[in-house]
C-alpha cells in the first residue's frame, strides 16, 4: 500500500512526488504512456523554480528573447524582451521532472491505465491495465479531458478545442503570435533547438470543426514543412472560476484541475504550482490533519485564482474586440514587455490590468 498514489506522470504529478517523496511518503506514480513522451507546447515560465529547489538547466532547451506578434500573418511587430522564456522539449522536460521524483523515492510505472477507483474503508483501491495498487491518498492528474474529474464527483469543466504539430524545417530565437486568423483564439509558434512547436486555439469555448485544417495550412505560409508533421487535435481546459478540487482523500491538480490561463493558455506553470500545493496538502493528511483537502481548494482559488479573475475581464474584451486592442496595444514594445514579465512571473496580471482597461475604454 501506498501513502499517495498520482494518476498521470506529467509537470502536477511530478513536482507533487517529488515533494511528498522528499517527505518520506511512499509514492506511486502510474502513467499510461510510455515514458518519455512527446507534446508539442513547449513555453515554461522561470517562475517554477520557485517550487522546484533543484537546477533546471538541464532541462532547458534554449531561451527566446524576441517576441514577434502579427494580425492575419501582416502588421508585423517585433520586440526585444528583457526577460527571457524558457522553451523546452516536452519529452525531455517531463522526463527530467519525474527522474527528480524518482530520485527522492518515488516509484513510476510506464504504460500503466488507470482503468477504475474506488474509495473503500478509508483506501483508494485503484484498478490498472496490469496488477491493481491501493493508497491512503490520491492525486488525479490525468490532463485535459481526462476521466479523473468525474470519477472523483466533481464538476466537469467546460473543454476547448486546440491543435498542434511540431517542425524541424525551419529554426529561430522568436517566439511568434497570429491573431485574427482564428475567431476569438490565435496561433503560437514556440521555438525549440531543433525546430518550431506551432499551436492552435479556439481560447473562448467556440470548437471549429476545421482546426487542424487550420493550422496544417498556415503553418507551411511561415515556411513550415507540415509533409513529414502529424497535426495533432487535443482538448484544452482553461481556468473559468473557483471550483472544488477535492473529494475524500482526493485532490486533482494540472490540466485536469482547469488551471491554465485563459488569455495565453500556459499550463506548466499553474501545473507545477498545483503540484506543490497538492504535496503540502497530501502530506498534511498523511498526518492525520482532517482539514487538509479543504485549505488546499482555497489556496489555489486565493493564490492563483485573483489574477485569473483579472485576465478573465481582460480576455472577454480582448477576443470581443481583437482587432481594436491589437491596435491599441500589442503593437507597442512596452506592452509586449509588460506581457513577457507576467508570462515569466515577474509581473501579474492585476498589476497591468487597470491600464489595460484605460486603454481599451475609448473603443
Amino acid at each position: 500500500m501506498f501513502d499517495c498514489i498520482m494518476v498521470g506522470a506529467g509537470p502536477a504529478s511530478s513536482t507533487a512526488a517529488y515533494h511528498l517523496a522528499k517527505q518520506g511518503r511512499s509514492v506511486l506514480v502510474a502513467e499510461k504512456a510510455s515514458l518519455p513522451r512527446n507534446k508539442p507546447c513547449s513555453g515554461v515560465s522561470g517562475a517554477i523554480a520557485q517550487w522546484l529547489d533543484f537546477d533546471l538547466t538541464p532541462a532547458i532547451s534554449m531561451k527566446a528573447n524576441k517576441i514577434t506578434y502579427t494580425w492575419k500573418m501582416e502588421d508585423l511587430v517585433q520586440v526585444q524582451i528583457n526577460s527571457p522564456m524558457w522553451m523546452v522539449q516536452r519529452d525531455v522536460f517531463d522526463e527530467f521532472l519525474i527522474k527528480q521524483a524518482q530520485k527522492t523515492g518515488a516509484e513510476v510505472r510506464h504504460s500503466t491505465e488507470v482503468k477504475g477507483i474506488e474509495f473503500k474503508n478509508y483506501l483508494w483501491e485503484v484498478k490498472t491495465n496490469s496488477e491493481p495498487v491501493s493508497g491512503r491518498y490520491l492525486i488525479g492528474a490525468g490532463g485535459a479531458g481526462g476521466p479523473m474529474t468525474k470519477r472523483l464527483g466533481l464538476k466537469e469543466p467546460t473543454l476547448g478545442l486546440s491543435a498542434s504539430l511540431e517542425t524541424r524545417s525551419i529554426k529561430g530565437d522568436s517566439v511568434n503570435f497570429d491573431f485574427g486568423t482564428i475567431k476569438k483564439g490565435f496561433i503560437w509558434s514556440f521555438p525549440k533547438a531543433d525546430g518550431y512547436s506551432w499551436s492552435i486555439a479556439a481560447m473562448r469555448g467556440d470548437k471549429p470543426k476545421d482546426i487542424k485544417k487550420m493550422l496544417a495550412e498556415y503553418a507551411p505560409k511561415c515556411g513550415a514543412d507540415v509533409s513529414v508533421s502529424n497535426v495533432r487535435e487535443h482538448p484544452r481546459s482553461l481556468w473559468d472560476g473557483d471550483r472544488k478540487l477535492h473529494s475524500p482523500n482526493s485532490l486533482l491538480a494540472g490540466d485536469a484541475a482547469s488551471l491554465a490561463d485563459p488569455l495565453s493558455g500556459e499550463g506548466i506553470r499553474p501545473a507545477i504550482f498545483s503540484g506543490f500545493k497538492a504535496a503540502k496538502a497530501s502530506d498534511r493528511a498523511l498526518g492525520d490533519a482532517d482539514d487538509a483537502k479543504e485549505p488546499y481548494t482555497e489556496s489555489i482559488a486565493q493564490e492563483w485564482g485573483p489574477d485569473m479573475v483579472w485576465i478573465g475581464r481582460l480576455v472577454r474584451a480582448f477576443y470581443q474586440f481583437t482587432g481594436a486592442v491589437y491596435r491599441a496595444g500589442l503593437q507597442f514594445p512596452r506592452t509586449t514587455k509588460l506581457m513577457s514579465k507576467i508570462l515569466c512571473g515577474e509581473l501579474l496580471y492585476a498589476d497591468i490590468a487597470n491600464r489595460a482597461f484605460q486603454k481599451l475604454m475609448p473603443f
